[in-house]
């Protein structure tokens, strides 16, 4: 066997992978222009935007508000804590500052 005629599984399986994303990809937003089409949007940009959102799945049950939640979704609003701003304090001129410098 020549050395020309040795196949690269690995590389083969990538571009399996990436050409099977790629059929994905279009018939999930070829799907979703359809659906624009039938709901008769008023806009293209209305359209763009349901093409766009194609990726997008709806929340599970499980997902919904009133379950619990593991983290916050804005540390900082959470009362009872501490505010974790640093404070940075700064010295007076001529106490440990470096040298100025003419940029002139």
């Amino acid at each position: 066997m020549k050395r020309n005629d040795i196949i690269d599984f690995k590389a083969l399986e990538k571009e399996l992978q990436a050409a099977l994303t790629a059929d994905e990809k279009y018939k999930r937003e070829n799907a979703a222009k359809l659906r624009a089409v039938e709901q008769r949007v008023a806009s293209y940009e209305e359209f763009r935007g349901i093409v766009l959102a194609s990726h997008l799945k709806p929340l599970e049950q499980k997902d919904k508000i009133g379950g619990k939640r593991t983290v916050p979704w804005n540390c900082h609003t959470i009362q009872g804590r501490p505010s974790q701003d640093e404070t940075t304090e700064i010295s007076p001129v001529g106490e440990n500052a470096p040298p100025a410098r003419d940029l002139g």
